[in-house]
């Protein structure tokens, strides 16, 4: 079982061919620049703290409510 309907088998022929049409430095170059992207954004967005870190703040109230809160 593959990811959308693609087997493990073909899913390997595919990456197989995309290594050997780009070659693996341009493939890492790519991740890399992919890597600035999305550090950039984040950063452009205000969010720039690693995705690891908690959240830190006050706690949820997860306590019921009613209607008539």
């Amino acid at each position: 079982m593959g990811i959308g309907g693609f087997s493990t088998g073909k899913l390997l022929i595919i990456l197989l061919i995309v290594i050997m049409l780009f070659g693996t430095r341009r493939l890492k170059g790519l991740g890399a620049d992919l890597g600035d992207t999305i550090r950039g954004f984040r950063k452009s967005m205000g969010d720039d703290k690693p995705i690891t870190e908690k959240p830190e703040g006050q706690p949820i109230d997860v306590r019921a409510r009613t209607l008539e809160d």
